[in-house]
């Protein structure tokens, strides 16, 4: 099929580019009807904290609404009670009551608020409850606060300082800048150093961006519908053109390679997709199964990541099986690379002038030269043990760290320095202490006490007296007095550990508490909000991890037939995601290194960081595995001894794979330095993944561990390959299709020890030899059980099958479906009107009809429209071939009035196929 599009493609370039820019066409105008905006909207529906929340929201909404808030800072040497000072703040508060966004304002003076100005009076908190969602709020509306904070300022004695913050404030929205171009750069000279060739270098880019473009308007588009977080096409943008460039790039490679050896390029662009192309639509596949697979966690928003970037996979894969093709066929010749003569064929060259012989030249075993690539893999597996013991000992290590890591969803502390929110972020965490960023709130029902302001007060004690809290700045009940609120103040910031174990202990109290008063309580608020998905994130690590490894195994265990390698590569995959995370942890967290990437100060990393990586590092280990050692295991399947398949294999595609790889690395790398909120991080990951996936697992490790396993890594149990699906990753199919593409022309059925075949039962019949030229007649004698699979097969209808076959020009099993789509099928012992089903068939010029139980046709006139199909005079076309399955040939055997072919399918056995004239000799 991959052949056939190819071909198609290349025939049909313009119609191709039109239909694709037309997509482009129709989904900018979606994108601009439907176009709603990006948000922040993390959480998760159930859990204990979002339960609370929402029951805040409808019981209390004063206290439960958006906040923002506002540092105040007097002059040096006064404080917020200096004379005047006061005076000044309170009759400026009232601008912020006058703003529409702004619900409530809590001024630092109330009397019933504690905790809004510090210890030593040197600050104050002004906090803000707003009227708008903080997931919907936006920058206009945000806008007058801060104006107001400026003029707060100006009109403050000089010095005061002034800052406007807080949740409202929190997300920073990533974006594209300049940085990220330098990537494309990158990736351009790799593909012209790779390629040799400007126009080819072009065509990758472009079609990359083309991919970019038409997931990116898609997502515009559905924000109309769905919640999407601006982080999400960043994302897209990032792997969609990462795995965009690498998947032309593998597809081009090739058709250079064939174009090189004379082939003719329409035929060789065929080929490319059918070989190169099977292996990127599997590629393509497994990625996007594992980005679809985020949906194991259960999380809304990371669900909605996982499939639009999957979509991205998926458009990159459509477009170099179809935009690529028709872009070779607009390049023409100008792909054909130029001859260049080796030093040894110049060296041979320059013998036979001096020492003319007629002696021919004996066939040189293939074998891998010694460039860079052959020098790499030989000093892999020259000393394999080695090799292993050094790369899994320095990349456990490396990993060792990652049991650290730290997570945590996106706030103000991680925002750009300078920023306001950063500001009021850091000024209140200075002048009041880090927890005051993420204050927690415990409710409580308390709708069944008869003292709710006693029971508010209890509660606050407890509340108190819990390690890691600072203060309890306000307990009180809401107007109905049935939902208690106490606002707690941690000792720590919101991304530390220590907050997360604070919320786990106060839950551990409400039991306690329940029976003591009597009232359910709850531990909610934005810092528990996000600590709870933090946690759900955590713990969906194993099972995601069990899936993509469990895959994995399955996946390549039916692509290379192996047992060995399939493990080899999970636990390759293991150390390259252990390794990323590692790294992880000692730039961002420990801050070595971070001002190479930008990093202002050392950070907790957002909690969706490592099972993102975990998809999407699957997928694109996957890819190079395949890349690489399916050229390996296609030189074993042609004779090669193990060492040399390692050895040829390497050296074949070792170049592909350092080019897709480095281009990888530089994509992901150049989205770093400018990289914000989530990006940086996932960026940072992917790109260390990469290298030491590509570059340090699958080209050194890799190589040693086959080295090891020699002919064992190709081994698998005979009943499980017998059982397995197959992937044709390799093209073979396609090979040889091409190299039986002229045997059997001409015939109608050609086949060659062929047999229907389970891998329960094995051949269900013996395997036979058929040579049927078209418009003759094939009769299939036996008894049911045998006769039915063969004819199943030679009509397309059975793929498993053993032999060499062609039926109308068409190889079997490969193209059964194009079999199937010529080839009528008719049971005679259930046709009801047998003359139409026949002159159904003959409308439609089918040239070959199969009929079974033809000896047990159910009337006369089924009989006798049996007759005029074998004489010739149901259609006025070309008379079809026509195959009968029979029990008992003499029943039919009067009704053939031509020459006819015969076989007689026994228990173990077949009575050779014969040729019999009308008479029956």
């Amino acid at each position: 099929m991959l052949y056939a599009l190819g071909r198609w493609c290349f025939r049909m370039r313009r119609r191709v580019v039109l239909v694709w820019f037309g997509i482009l066409v129709l989904l900018g105008g979606l994108a601009g009807l439907l176009h709603t905006g990006f948000n922040e909207e993390f959480e998760i529906p159930g859990t204990p904290s979002q339960v609370a929340l929402d029951q805040l929201y409808m019981t209390f909404p004063e206290v439960a609404g958006t906040r923002a808030t506002m540092v105040i800072v007097p002059p040096e040497g006064t404080t917020v009670d200096s004379p005047g000072f006061r005076a000044l703040v309170e009759n400026e508060l009232d601008r912020l009551d006058d703003l529409e966004v702004v619900d409530t304002v809590a001024s630092p003076y109330d009397d019933l608020i504690d905790g809004l100005i510090n210890d030593d009076r040197s600050a104050a908190l002004v906090n803000l409850t707003l009227t708008v969602d903080p997931v919907e709020v936006t920058d206009e509306e945000l806008q007058p606060l801060l104006d107001i904070a400026d003029k707060i300022e100006a009109d403050l004695p000089a010095g005061s300082q002034v800052a406007m913050g807080g949740d409202a404030f929190a997300v920073e929205i990533p974006g594209l800048s300049i940085t990220e171009v330098f990537g494309v750069i990158v990736a351009l000279i790799v593909l012209l150093v790779t390629l040799g060739s400007a126009i080819a270098a072009g065509m990758p880019i472009v079609t990359a961006l083309w991919g970019v473009g038409a997931s990116s308007l898609l997502m515009l588009a559905a924000t109309g519908v769905m919640t999407i977080s601006s982080t999400t096409p960043i994302l897209s943008v990032m792997l969609g053109l990462a795995v965009g460039i690498d998947y032309a790039l593998f597809i081009l490679t090739r058709h250079r390679e064939q174009l090189g050896e004379g082939l003719d390029a329409e035929e060789s662009a065929a080929r490319s997709l059918a070989t190169a192309g099977s292996a990127i639509v599997f590629a393509g596949i497994t990625c996007i199964i594992a980005l679809v697979g985020l949906a194991v966690a259960r999380i809304p928003f990371l669900t909605v990541m996982g499939v639009f970037a999957a979509i991205g996979v998926g458009l990159a894969v459509l477009i170099a099986m179809t935009i690529l093709p028709a872009f070779m066929g607009f390049a023409g010749e100008r792909l054909r690379p130029r001859a260049r003569k080796t030093r040894a064929q110049k060296s041979r060259g320059r013998r036979a002038e001096d020492e003319p012989s007629e002696m021919p030249q004996r066939a040189e075993p293939k074998r891998a030269g010694r460039g860079f690539l052959g020098t790499w893999v030989h000093w892999a597996i020259t000393w394999p043990w080695l090799t292993v013991i050094v790369i899994v000992v320095a990349l456990g290590a490396l990993s060792v760290p990652g049991k650290d890591l730290q997570l945590s969803l996106p706030n103000p502390g991680q925002n750009s320095i300078g920023s306001p929110e950063r500001e009021t972020y850091d000024l209140t965490a200075e002048k009041f202490g880090p927890g005051y960023n993420g204050p927690l709130i415990v409710t409580a029902e308390i709708i069944q006490s008869t003292d709710p302001l006693g029971l508010m007060d209890d509660l606050k004690r407890e509340v108190e007296s819990v390690p890691g809290v600072k203060l309890v700045a306000l307990a009180t009940p809401n107007p109905n007095a049935d939902t208690g609120f106490i606002q707690v103040i941690p000792e720590t910031a919101p991304d530390d550990p220590a907050t997360t174990e604070l919320v786990e202990h106060i839950r551990e109290l409400q039991p306690r508490w329940e029976e003591q008063y009597g009232v359910p309580t709850a531990v909610t608020g934005m810092t528990a909000v996000q600590i709870d998905i933090s946690t759900r994130l955590a713990q969906a690590l194993l099972p995601f991890g069990i899936f993509v490894v469990g895959l994995s195994l399955v996946l390549l265990t039916m692509v290379f037939r192996s047992i060995a390698i399939p493990i080899k590569t999970a636990l390759g995959y293991l150390l390259s995601v252990g390794s990323a995370f590692g790294a992880t942890v000692i730039v961002f967290h420990h801050g070595i290194g971070m001002q190479v990437i930008n990093l202002e100060q050392p950070q907790a990393v957002v909690s969706f960081y490592p099972i993102l990586l975990m998809g999407i590092l699957f997928g694109l280990a996957m890819d190079y595995e395949v890349f690489l050692v399916a050229r390996m295991r296609e030189e074993y399947m042609h004779g090669a001894d193990a060492e040399s398949a390692i050895r040829l294999g390497f050296v074949g595609s070792g170049k592909v794979v350092i080019a897709t790889a480095s281009i990888m690395v530089a994509v992901f790398a150049f989205f770093v330095p400018e990289g914000m909120g989530a990006i940086k991080a996932i960026a940072f990951g992917l790109a260390i993944g990469v290298t030491v996936d590509a570059f340090i697992v699958r080209m050194t490790l890799v190589p040693a561990v086959m080295k090891l396993l020699g002919d064992k890594a190709w081994w698998i149990p005979k009943w499980l390959d017998e059982r397995l699906p197959t992937f044709d990753v390799e093209g073979d199919a396609m090979t040889r299709m091409v190299n039986l593409q002229d045997w059997g022309s001409g015939r109608a059925v050609r086949v060659e020890g062929f047999a229907p075949h389970t891998p329960a039962s094995g051949n269900l019949c013996a395997p036979i030899d058929l040579d049927v030229p078209h418009g003759d007649v094939l009769v299939v004698q036996s008894d049911r059980r045998r006769r039915l699979p063969l004819l199943y097969a030679l009509a397309g209808r059975l793929r498993g099958t053993v032999g060499t076959a062609k039926v109308l020009g068409r190889l079997l099993p490969e193209q059964s479906a194009q079999v199937r789509r010529q080839v009528a099928l008719i049971d005679g012992s259930t046709a009801e009107d047998l003359r139409a089903d026949l002159e159904r068939a003959l409308r439609r010029h089918t040239p070959m009809i199969v009929i079974d139980a033809a000896d047990a046709l159910p009337t006369a006139d089924d009989r006798d429209a049996l007759a005029d199909l074998l004489a010739g005079r149901l259609g006025d076309d070309e008379q079809p071939t026509v195959v009968l399955g029979v029990a008992d040939l003499d029943v039919v055997e009067p009704l053939i009035t031509t020459t006819y072919h015969t076989i007689e399918l026994l228990s173990d056995h077949h009575r050779a196929a014969e040729l019999v004239t009308a008479g029956g000799q």
